[in-house]
């Protein structure tokens, strides 16, 4: 993270720097469940992959997680369960093993929408 100085807000910090500070929060917290909201938008692929890391080892050591993100990678490589949304009705559930890119799309194109976006949200575990 590049700041002037460590008495400069978060704020004015690039957005992934931004979403970088929000991570450690949580991490410096004693919450065993975690809501993620596009936890990797905005930052730089090296920043990304460490958070995965994180996601993942915090998922292994029994912490709760329920990632919300629009990014299929993220989706399918972090999730154990995995709920697509739209129009906000549930439209389709899967298991790691048996999510794809093409059942996932397939899912979020089933229902009609309503006047709100499509959202794909996703649910990582140890379990």
């Amino acid at each position: 993270m590049k700041a002037r100085s460590v008495h400069d807000p978060a704020s004015s910090l690039s957005g992934g720097n931004q979403q970088k500070v929000v991570m450690a929060k949580l991490l410096n917290t004693n919450a065993k469940i975690l809501i993620l909201d596009e936890p990797t938008k905005g930052v730089d692929i090296g920043a990304k992959s460490a958070m995965y890391e994180i996601i993942a080892e915090l998922a292994a050591n029994g912490y709760g997680i329920v990632l919300i993100s629009s990014e299929m990678p993220e989706v399918l490589g972090l999730c154990d369960r995995i709920l697509v949304m739209r129009g906000g009705r549930l439209t389709g559930e899967f298991d790691r093993a048996g999510a794809t890119q093409e059942k996932i799309l397939e899912a979020a194109m089933a229902a009609k929408p309503a006047a709100t976006s499509t959202a794909a949200t996703a649910s990582a575990s140890s379990a």
